[in-house]
């Protein structure tokens, strides 16, 4: 790794923990009216706001569900926010602001793109900034990464609470969390966010698209089409082109910033435009990429904090955080050798490697600053990507695999990458438990049957859904069809793409040409499942710790917040992963790292 890069890792960090420190202070004193002076500020500003939509929705903001109601109203929301985005799209040819007259969505991508959304996924088989009118993106789209994103976190703190709680029937009202997590943290860190992203070049506007002259003639190749609109073949069934010269080139326009702060902050990825984070509208500046990055972390690091704030303990939300930071840095070393490396099979042609991997990514970012985007991108539940992945080397290929098998928990999405970690913090005391005979305990709970049920439930629904979907796909041809390289290359792929879609992160290799039928309707099942076959299990831990005991901790008790449990949880962590997936693995990135020497 190069000085540079060991610099911006640095600062990275460092960035990361002074500002996610007080924001997950204030983020648990707002939804649970503590004391600190930032709430208690946010209540009295934002507090008569917050009556009102109580009453107009008729919510009874004192009342609190158990954790069957609880997952049945996220189910709901989920579901009418699923049906409102889809409606949008089919409708949006007669709907207002659309200055380019787009068509209506055709079904079967808006279901995906429906599903993507709710699921806090964002997996995006359209170009933006040729399918998707004004509206559809800020109604539909932009209102869905703030609701998809207060869901998550919702479910972390109802898990927090079940944890906290003892002898409670109840884990929270969902409305209320959901109410609160948007009015007090997502919409006024967004708005600061979007005027800081103004301020860069990222454009908000309303206007038609722009035809604007270039300073040169563009030469390009184009299919020569008959009078049908056919393309023309030679003897040979060749297609058949022309040479055509423009001087003009348009220039989307949109409200851009809005969305693309909610898009970081919510970890929802996606973009306005096709290029996503690498389009100049989105991410102009290399310090709009660095703060990009942080927004990413910044509320799932802030959650481990309110984790330990919840739960009395702040040394239990440092353990989580250690655990997460020292897997975020292995994957992140690990991209950024392979990418500075680069390949040698072009330096057998005589190209200059000296550089690095250059292909598929931005010149004014570099390597370091391509390759950390991607580790931070697919380590949290976010499909935001400023370098085409599907141009990785074969091991920055794996990296980014592996970020996402593990179970998005390397600080994760907003919510779920907590919930997702302390899924497997259960897990881990489950397993020193059975290792030295004793009756496993996390924070003066007992893990029993019920428990570990709903554990192997969440940790186990994820790789099925990726597994199975991938198999069908590799053994259908409606899957093969959408391979764009041979052999091993390709497997990977439809393996990314189902990773991504079942771990509702949204990237893609890129290479997979998954605007079907087929794959918008099995990426857009296996987005769903893989969303809330993990929420229900979790919030069934939740209401059965929240109705135990606290038991007191005695000199058996196994401390949670040392770095033994640090290095039990990350062993956890790292062999399910290596159980679930390494197989799949060898036959995609692993076959194809093992084929680089032989090209040189």
């Amino acid at each position: 790794m190069t000085t540079h890069a060991w610099m911006l890792l640095a600062v990275y960090g460092a960035v990361l923990i002074v500002a996610s420190y007080p924001l997950g202070i204030y983020l648990a004193d707002c939804l649970e009216a503590g004391p600190s002076r930032a709430a208690a500020a946010a209540r009295r500003l934002v507090g008569p706001v917050e009556q009102i939509l109580y009453r107009v929705c008729g919510i009874r903001a004192d009342e609190e569900m158990d954790w069957k109601h609880y997952a049945f109203a996220i189910l709901l929301f989920s579901f009418v926010g699923t049906l409102a985005v889809y409606a949008l799209q089919r409708l949006q040819s007669v709907l207002p602001l659309n200055p380019q007259a787009l068509a209506a969505v055709s079904p079967d991508s808006s279901f995906n793109t429906a599903v993507s959304f709710v699921t806090n996924t964002n997996w995006q088989g359209y170009a933006g900034e040729t399918t998707m009118s004004y509206l559809t993106q800020m109604l539909g789209l932009a209102v869905q990464n703030f609701l998809s994103a207060a869901t998550g976190i919702a479910v972390a703190i109802a898990l927090i609470r079940g944890i906290a709680r003892h002898s409670a029937v109840t884990i929270g009202n969902p409305w209320v969390d959901l109410t609160r997590v948007t009015l007090y943290v997502l919409l006024p860190i967004s708005f600061v966010y979007a005027v800081f992203l103004i301020g860069q070049g990222v454009i908000q506007n309303f206007s038609a698209y722009k035809d604007v002259h270039t300073i040169e003639v563009t030469t390009y190749p184009a299919p020569k089409l008959d009078a049908s609109g056919q393309q023309v073949t030679d003897a040979h069934g060749n297609p058949v082109n022309v040479t055509v010269q423009t001087s003009t080139q348009t220039l989307p326009m949109g409200p851009v910033a809005s969305q693309e702060a909610i898009k970081m902050l919510g970890t929802n990825g996606g973009g306005f435009f096709n290029a996503n984070s690498a389009h100049p509208y989105e991410n102009p500046t290399p310090l709009s990429n660095f703060v990009e990055m942080v927004s990413i972390f910044l509320i799932p690091a802030a959650l481990c904090v309110s984790f330990g704030r919840m739960v009395g303990d702040r040394r239990q939300g440092w353990a989580i955080f250690a655990a997460m930071g020292v897997l975020f840095l292995l994957s992140t070393v690990a991209v950024l050798v392979a990418e500075q490396h680069g390949n040698p099979a072009f330096s057998a042609l005589g190209v200059d490697q000296t550089a690095g991997n250059m292909e598929g990514k931005e010149a004014r970012f570099g390597i370091a600053d391509s390759g950390l985007f991607a580790s931070v991108t697919t380590a949290a539940s976010c499909g935001a990507v400023n370098t085409m992945h599907d141009s990785l080397m074969p091991m920055g290929g794996f990296v980014t695999l592996w970020n996402m098998m593990l179970g998005e928990v390397v600080f994760g999405g907003v919510g779920s990458g907590l919930y997702g970690m302390l899924v497997f913090a259960i897990t881990a005391v489950f397993i020193a438990g059975l290792m030295i005979g004793r009756t496993p305990e996390y924070l003066g709970k007992k893990i029993e049957s019920f428990d570990m049920k709903m554990v192997s439930l969440a940790i186990l629904a994820t790789p099925m859904i990726v597994l199975v979907c991938t198999a069908v796909a590799v053994a259908s041809a409606d899957g093969r069809a959408g391979i764009a390289n041979p052999g091993p290359h390709g497997f990977s792929e439809i393996l990314y793409a189902f990773t991504s879609a079942a771990n509702n992160n949204g990237s893609a290799f890129a290479g997979l040409s998954a605007d079907t039928p087929f794959y918008n309707l099995l990426t857009g099942v296996a987005m769903w499942f893989g969303r809330f076959a993990v929420i229900v299990p979790v919030l069934g831990i939740a209401g059965s710790l929240a109705a135990k005991k606290r038991l007191a901790t005695t000199g058996g008790s196994m401390p949670t917040h040392g770095p033994l449990f640090v290095a039990l949880l990350i062993g956890t962590v790292v062999l399910v992963g290596a159980l679930n997936y390494v197989p799949a693995l060898a036959l995609g990135p692993v076959v194809e790292q093992l084929m680089v020497p032989a090209a040189h």
